[in-house]
């Protein structure tokens, strides 16, 4: 139980000490003009409260990766609620802060745009061809899961709606109308409930854990842990040969690191009022989806008394969505299970929508396309109708190229952020250090991983954390010498 709750006084002390700071880097000016203030159309750039945005934001980027990541990444054992906290505090709540700045400070433009202005065109379009990727694979994904999750309830059993191809098409169909109609027709409207709604059901869950649960990690497994004493197969270093590097950071991405983040924050600058909600809202809803990691990691111990024999069975039996409905279930009655399973099958809706709806406008700033009603339509008819034909894939394939994309995205939204630093003249370390770290986790998993060189750990290790390093000198020479040729 103490490590449950250590894990959240972290998360919270980063944001009262560290957020400040942070903040400070970012050249945050109360007295500037907002693009809401300056470019309100209407559809887009919509005034929001401070209140209602950071609901937002966060059921935006809480979807169901924070709840599966970690389920799945609860094989790892009590290691997984170290990456989370660690993750978040120095890495992901950081970069959902600057991913929304760059965006205030530029118009609201997506990343892409951002990244051309910094850098140059070529990583414009590296940026532009991941960014629209992760989105529409996040869009994918966050149809077949619930459509998964919503088709197997039993209160739907022996009906239309208890086929997954129904669901299938009422999700794409509410996607199609929440990607074209404005803002606050929909999302603004409704989001807010159901960010209040996933808070209620991340902490009833919690609070049935920690009273229930016969599995409570302890602060001590950490350490016995990371000195190799393992007292039950929960704490077995890698139970079937899978290293935690790299292979865990990219299991638990949402609620550590996640670049899909930065699609949305854009969507989001585009609708605040003042420049100082931004660390509230970017950086506070980054915080909070590390609570609900944490709540799902503890889950995936806590819940299983025969520890990760018993959890991998059920994974490989159902998925993290049988786990969550074992959870559920099981600790909060039946009624409490339908409720938590509902709001797990909203909340990757309330993200596949706007990933799309993020894609339209990524594509529409990237090709300069004016945002006339059809001409949204010409944009979101052809991306939703191959979605639809992706959603016949194997689900585990889609998921994998999510994960590596959204590891890959953020990492280069960290050298963004580290260049808008260098150029301010500010501390660049927080964020240059989690792009090296990001850096050298991605090129590990590509270089370890058998869709990538398939080589050895030995060798891609040390592969990645010299290319890592070596990227980060090279962007602080290049640096250097423009800004000694600027003086001269």
């Amino acid at each position: 139980m103490l490590l449950f709750f250590l894990s959240l006084a972290i998360l919270l002390l980063g944001y009262r000490f560290y957020s400040p700071f942070v903040e400070k880097q970012a050249g945050i000016d109360p007295a500037n003009v907002t693009p809401q203030q300056r470019l309100h159309d209407g559809v887009d750039y919509v005034p929001l409260s401070p209140g209602r945005a950071f609901l937002i934001q966060f059921l935006n980027i809480a979807g169901i990766g924070p709840i599966f990541g970690p389920i799945l990444g609860a094989l790892y054992g009590p290691v997984a609620l170290v990456w989370i906290v660690i993750g978040n505090v120095i890495g992901g709540a950081v970069h959902d802060y600057f991913s929304g700045v760059m965006s205030l400070k530029e118009d609201g433009k997506s990343l892409p745009e951002i990244a051309g202005h910094y850098y140059n065109v070529i990583f414009k379009g590296f940026m532009l061809v991941f960014t629209c990727m992760l989105l529409f694979f996040v869009g994918v994904v966050f149809i077949m899961s619930p459509a998964g999750l919503l088709s197997n309830l039993s209160v739907f059993e022996g009906t239309l709606l208890g086929n997954n191809a129904a669901w299938v098409l009422i999700i794409l169909a509410y996607y199609f109308l929440a990607t074209l109609l404005p803002i606050d027709k929909i999302i603004a409207r409704l989001y807010p409930l159901f960010g209040l709604l996933m808070i209620v059901m991340t902490t009833l869950v919690a609070l049935a854990l920690l009273l229930e649960a016969p599995n409570l990690p302890q602060v001590g497994d950490v350490f016995a842990y990371f000195h190799g004493h393992h007292e039950h197969d929960f704490l077995a270093p890698n139970p079937e040969g899978l290293p935690v590097w790299p292979l865990l950071f990219l299991t638990i991405t949402c609620g550590a690191i996640s670049g899909f983040h930065s699609t949305q924050s854009p969507m989001i600058a585009r609708c605040l009022t003042n420049e100082k909600y931004a660390r509230p809202i970017f950086y506070g809803a980054m915080m909070c989806e590390g609570m609900v990691a944490c709540v799902w990691a503890l889950a995936g111990i806590a819940a299983f008394p025969g520890g990760y024999p018993e959890l991998k069975a059920m994974l490989d039996q159902g998925g993290p969505g049988l786990v969550v409905n074992h959870v559920a279930t099981g600790y909060l009655g039946v009624l409490g299970g339908v409720m938590a399973i509902l709001a797990v099958a909203i909340f990757p809706i309330t993200s596949g929508d706007t990933a799309f709806r993020s894609l339209r406008l990524t594509i529409t700033d990237a090709f300069n396309i004016q945002q006339s009603a059809m001409r949204r339509l010409a944009l979101a008819a052809p991306i939703l109708g191959v979605a639809y034909l992706m959603t016949h894939l194997d689900f585990s394939l889609i998921w994998r190229y999510f994960a590596f994309s959204n590891m890959l995205l953020s990492t280069s939204v960290l050298w963004l952020a580290t260049k808008y630093l260098m150029d301010r003249g500010t501390f660049h370390w927080i964020v240059s250090i989690p792009a090296v770290i990001g850096t050298a986790i991605t090129l590990s998993y590509i270089a370890t991983a058998p869709i990538g060189l398939n080589l050895p750990l030995d060798y891609s290790k040390p592969m990645g954390i010299a290319i890592a390093v070596a990227c980060l000198i090279g962007l602080w020479t290049v640096h250097n010498r423009r800004t000694a040729d600027a003086a001269a």
